[in-house]
């Protein structure tokens, strides 16, 4: 078994962010901290510019133009691996991918007005994210009858009109939306059945880093308490089928794959 997901290092350029909004603003701090998760081992940048948690306030085009952007333009000057842009917004993807990045990472799975039409155009990478609601509703007491098979549908659904406005499907990565609309409950057995999503037959990516899933299952630990609890449950997540894992602690996860690598190989 041959253990070799993507790290994918989350940089915010976000004032309210969950866990590090407020720290990379400015364009200097930006640069500083995605150099230091390359050195530390990551293979892909996602760079948001607003933020998804619950309850979070929309923002601007204008606005996250100005925070992503010229990060973007920096970032694709200095470093050797790819650049993702966080971001449901067409016009912000289509001024990303001019800017240097190749990776669409959208929660809302293109489902904005002109998304479909701005990814067929831009002919990069999409991950597609199930979401229930937006985001000051998504938490407001989700029911699923199977949260795993509502998910598949959600991806079979995205997946045939993706196809339909000429999306490369192997230009696609899913991503179930750990957080998203979910309870508790409900991210627990979308982690525990995971790999049923493989039956799709592409690149799987994983959020979990220091969410409140993890927090809940440590007793309500604050969220700059969560590395350990987000190091296992991503190392868990990897071990059931994911290719990518989207983390802020790179190192970290790192260290942890190595490790997980190292005993997969000397089994086989």
């Amino acid at each position: 078994m041959k253990i070799q997901p993507k790290i994918m290092g989350v940089l915010n350029v976000t004032p309210d962010s969950f866990f590090d909004g407020g720290k990379y603003l400015d364009i200097d701090s930006a640069i500083k901290q995605a150099q230091l998760m390359v050195a530390q081992g990551a293979d892909i940048i996602d760079i948001g510019g607003e933020s998804t948690r619950p309850g979070a306030e929309t923002i601007t085009i204008d606005e996250e133009l100005e925070r992503t952007i010229p990060v973007i333009e920096a970032l694709f000057e200095q470093v050797r691996i790819p650049i993702s842009i966080d971001t449901s917004k067409p016009e912000v993807m289509q001024q990303a991918v001019f800017a240097g990045a190749s990776l669409i990472n959208d929660v809302n799975a293109l489902q904005a007005d002109g998304g479909l039409e701005m990814a067929a155009r831009l002919d990069c990478d999409v991950c597609l994210m199930h979401r229930r609601g937006n985001t000051k509703t998504m938490q407001n007491k989700p029911i699923y009858n199977d949260v795993v098979e509502e998910i598949g549908r959600f991806f079979t659904q995205r997946l045939e009109v993706c196809s339909n406005f000429g999306i490369k499907r192997d230009k696609i990565i899913l991503d179930p939306g750990f957080g998203f609309g979910k309870t508790l409950i409900h991210n627990l057995e979308i982690l525990k059945r995971l790999g049923e999503f493989k039956n799709f037959g592409l690149p799987l990516l994983v959020g979990i880093s220091r969410k409140s899933m993890i927090g809940a299952l440590l007793n309500d630990r604050d969220v700059d308490d969560r590395l350990i609890g987000s190091t296992v449950a991503t190392i868990m997540a990897v071990q059931k089928g994911a290719n990518i894992v989207r983390v802020h602690d790179v190192l970290a996860i790192k260290d942890a794959l190595t490790i997980l690598q190292s005993v997969e190989e000397e089994r086989a």
